[in-house]
């Protein structure tokens, strides 16, 4: 397709993400990807794209990018008020956007995180089988970067006519509610043996703060504090996505697509995978509260959300 956007006011910490670098964590890679990747993968969808093509992750203050071809957009995540040409768009809907039009957003109204997805997806070079911007290292994405005033972004090649791809949406009861104050759903451990049942049971019924000390390596929260039976330190293990290490402070920290690797703090629980979607679209200031599961009852959910997913794909025709 050639080029896509140009890049007039760079937003906040806007960059390109796909569903992460998988494989690599034994050679100390760090994942990164998408924060939300249930609203990547359904905005990819919405424009025929394959679950995993790269897109645009928006953070809380959007950019203003100016359209360079005719293509389809989809829009899915927080709702940071987005707008074509001063004209509201609707989240979780793909939509036809003409050569020279601006896309901007505005002020947030639910959320931190949306997801632009591109028919043919964000074209650029794949680092150890990954599109997404790790900032840190300075790799994959656009140069290893946020975006920056002036960029110039490329688009592969529409899998469909864009009059076809144009106007597909989410049913409304699909479309997750960040506003919800749901109990955020964990499974406990695996270092739960660290810790009293009495200080387990005071994490699961407490409430936490989201602080301003949080990013996408993971989010710092603020409330009761959490005691170990014999100190907070472990060997070194392994660190999945919606982890909740507990350092010695006692104040637990969730950790998300820019996790390290490895990890020496006590876990207490794991937050299960169609909940991270809820802990991250949450901002500064935000509280939490736990609930804990079984390993089994968090399997049968993310079935579920795979079947649903799986359907979308048919739907697309890009399965």
């Amino acid at each position: 397709m050639g080029k896509l956007f140009e890049v007039i006011k760079s937003g906040l910490a806007t960059s390109v993400q796909d569903l992460g670098r998988t494989g690599y964590q034994q050679y100390g890679v760090v994942v990164s990807g998408a924060m939300d990747s249930f609203a990547l993968q359904v905005a990819n969808l919405l424009v025929g794209n394959h679950r995993n093509e790269a897109g645009l992750e928006v953070v809380i203050m959007g950019p203003e990018l100016r359209v360079l071809e005719e293509t389809v957009l989809a829009i899915c995540g927080a709702d940071l008020s987005p707008k074509l040409d001063g004209k509201p768009v609707a989240n979780w809907k793909s939509f036809k956007a003409k050569r020279g039009q601006h896309l901007t957003f505005g002020q947030p109204q639910s959320g931190s995180y949306t997801y632009i997805a591109v028919a043919g997806g964000i074209k650029t070079s794949s680092v150890m089988g990954s599109k997404s911007t790790y900032v840190k290292a300075g790799i994959g994405g656009f140069e290893g970067r946020y975006l920056q005033n002036d960029d110039r972004l490329d688009a592969g090649e529409a899998n469909e006519p864009l009059g076809k791809l144009s106007g597909r949406g989410l049913s409304d009861s699909l479309v997750p509610d960040y506003r919800s104050q749901k109990k955020i759903r964990v499974i406990p451990g695996p270092d739960q043996q660290a810790f009293s049942e009495e200080e387990f049971e005071k994490f699961c019924t407490s409430t936490f703060t989201m602080t301003a000390q949080s990013d996408r390596m993971g989010y710092r929260l603020e409330g009761p504090e959490i005691s170990h039976l014999n100190g907070a330190d472990i060997i070194s293990d392994a660190i999945l996505p919606g982890a909740i290490q507990v350092p010695a402070n006692g104040q637990p920290i969730i950790l998300l697509a820019d996790r390290q690797t490895t990890g020496g703090y006590t876990r207490i629980a794991t937050v299960i995978t169609v909940d991270l979607p809820y802990v991250v679209q949450k901002m500064s200031g935000s509280e939490l509260q736990f609930e804990a599961m079984s390993v089994e009852e968090a399997q049968q959910l993310y079935v579920e959300r795979e079947i649903l997913l799986r359907n979308l794909s048919l739907h697309a025709g890009v399965i």
